[in-house]
């Protein structure tokens, strides 16, 4: 029998059955940016004549609409005038009669819907520096982020208003209320004219467009400072790499305060005049019946991180049980959807493998970080390799190499080729990034951002690779991920996977805890399934026939709930500090 709270979704498939901080600093980004560029961008890049905000492309879709969400749809020329109407207000806000807020920086908090857009578009119409925030940080995370990017107003969507008045008033800063998603045609329709027109301007390229804070996996957030050249550029090589079109229509259901949510599923389809149905929160029962449904517009695009496919999972096995009804999932997935993808956050095999059973299609892993944007991905046309990362996109340099005195490059690619030197095939390194999407600091960090580049240009990633079988794999961050016990250094990612295929593990992170004899020993952090249990002798007992003996667990810790961020990942660090304190 179907639950209530399915109900809706189980007639709409009977149907279908049926039928910056000071000038010194700014001037360092700049000096130190156009330095990196001059020694590293050897490959295809944007152009900075043809550098646009995504803003600039919306007149030419008019009436074309652009982004549905709770409220309704909203055309692209609706969401031009009403950030023009906003943006204006911001000038005002903050005294500024030239109409260029260049160097001033504007942090906004909306919900999943239109408004983050209208306030994305009104900062970068006004000249300022877009900084978005996450609705669901607690109020002394949101004043951190605005007290460190130094901004200069604070722009509050409808359901945060009191939230960001309050924390605006206790930083001294002015804040302005958006209206309800509904009414953002108020904004064009009355008060002061944006004085700011960005026709007439000639330096989009260098100019910063957006602070974004990294997860704060390993430290303290940091504000990744991009320029609107950078954002273009993840753009540009996403659109061509996985052939965007006008008529595509993406489903959101990601935060958009990080680069996925961001880049990858709005500024992508904005960029090319799609459609964007947005969702409030994550629902497995309303993304099933947006992924299902046979009303217009059907989504043809999905991506999100592996929580979200593994809850998907959950949901299509209690409520749909019916072999038809598996049927025509699978039948409708394969053919109205063209391209799914996941990211941000390692794609356990087994959920890759039920998610082809259940759709028919083979998630798309790629790899990418808030400094960088998308550096690797699989083919849209093409072999897949399961937990692989595919080859550089376009525009994107890469390249292994050991870390240790000698720094050697083990391999060296880009979106055409890679070259490995002799005998060094499948051997680790460090991965290292370069390419017109790479980052232009760390907000007001210069020795941590100089610490990130090497001085021939290239950013460290932190995270350890490999290049075998003619595609790259990433191993995991190197400071957390790379467990060395024992003389071995082991993939606490590749343990993971392993330990996943268990048929009694719902969820599982995997640490190197500190030991006298062995310097670290590996310990699985697991979640069992419903009315499961496991003990360290039966854990070791199965993982013997499936695990090199090395990288099988000598410990075990058994918790309610994994502790995964809104990006689906787990701070191994506080893992560490909970279980083992001294």
């Amino acid at each position: 029998m179907l639950c209530v709270s399915t109900l809706s979704l189980w007639r709409s498939l009977q149907k279908s059955l049926l039928c910056k901080p000071s000038k010194c600093s700014v001037h360092w980004v700049l000096a130190n940016a156009a330095v990196r560029r001059a020694l590293t961008l050897s490959g295809p890049r944007t152009s900075r004549g043809n550098v646009m905000p995504v803003f600039s492309k919306a007149l030419a879709y008019e009436d074309k609409v652009a982004i549905i969400d709770e409220s309704r749809s909203h055309s692209y020329s609706c969401l031009y005038h009403s950030s023009r109407g906003l943006a204006a207000q911001i000038q005002q806000a903050l005294t500024c009669h030239s109409g260029d807020l260049q160097g001033k920086r504007v942090s906004f908090l909306c919900a999943n819907d239109a408004s983050y857009t209208v306030a994305q578009w009104a900062t970068w119409m006004s000249g300022a520096t877009a900084v978005p925030l996450y609705r669901k940080h607690p109020a002394s995370e949101l004043e951190y982020v605005i007290s460190d990017s130094q901004s200069s107003l604070v722009l509050a969507g409808e359901p945060y208003s009191v939230t960001m008045e309050t924390s605006a008033q206790k930083l001294g800063l002015p804040c302005l209320r958006l209206p309800p998603t509904a009414s953002l045609d108020a904004l064009h329709t009355s008060g002061p004219r944006c004085q700011f027109d960005e026709e007439a301007i000639s330096d989009w390229a260098e100019r910063p467009a957006m602070i974004i804070y990294t997860s704060g996996t390993t430290g303290r957030p940091k504000g990744v400072l991009h320029t609107h050249s950078s954002l273009q550029a993840m753009v540009q090589a996403l659109v061509n790499e996985w052939a965007w079109s006008k008529d595509d229509v993406i489903l959101h259901t990601l935060p958009l305060h990080h680069v996925h949510g961001i880049v990858n599923k709005l500024m992508c389809p904005l960029w090319v005049g799609a459609t964007c149905i947005m969702l409030p929160d994550f629902s497995p029962q309303k993304v099933w019946e947006r992924l299902l449904s046979s009303q217009s517009p059907v989504v043809s695009v999905f991506m999100a991180v592996p929580t979200i496919y593994s809850k998907l999972i959950q949901y299509y096995e209690q409520h749909f049980t019916h072999p038809h009804v598996q049927d025509f999932i699978r039948a409708v997935c394969k053919e109205r959807i063209r391209l799914m993808v996941s990211g941000s956050a390692a794609l356990p095999q087994p959920v890759l493998e039920r998610w082809k059973e259940i759709t028919g299609h083979v998630l798309l892993e790629r790899y990418g970080m808030t400094e960088i944007g998308m550096a690797l991905s699989n083919p849209l046309n093409g072999p897949r390799v399961p937990g692989a990362v595919g080859s550089p996109l376009p525009g994107v340099e890469v390249r292994i190499v050991m870390t240790n005195k000698s720094n050697t490059s083990i391999a060296v690619g880009n979106s055409k080729h890679t070259r490995v030197k002799p005998g060094l095939e499948g051997r680790e390194g460090e991965l290292q990034v370069r390419g017109s999407c790479v980052f232009q600091e760390y907000w007001n960090k210069p020795q941590q951002t100089e610490e990130n580049f090497t001085p021939d240009g290239w950013f460290k990633t932190g995270d350890t690779a490999i290049y075998k079988d003619g595609v790259y794999w990433i191993m995991g961050r190197t400071s957390v991920d790379i467990i060395k016990s024992g003389g071995y250094k082991i993939s606490a990612l590749d343990v993971e996977r392993h330990l996943l295929a268990h048929p009694d593990i719902d969820d599982v992170a995997v640490i190197g805890a500190p030991d006298s004899t062995w310097g670290q020993k590996v310990v699985a952090v697991v979640q069992m399934k419903d009315g499961k249990m496991i003990d360290l002798s039966e854990l070791k007992a199965w993982a013997r026939e499936h695990m090199a003996p090395y990288t099988i667990p000598t410990g075990l810790i058994v918790v309610e709930d994994m502790p995964r961020n809104q990006m689906g990942k787990v701070n191994k660090k506080d893992l560490l500090r909970q279980f083992f304190p001294h």
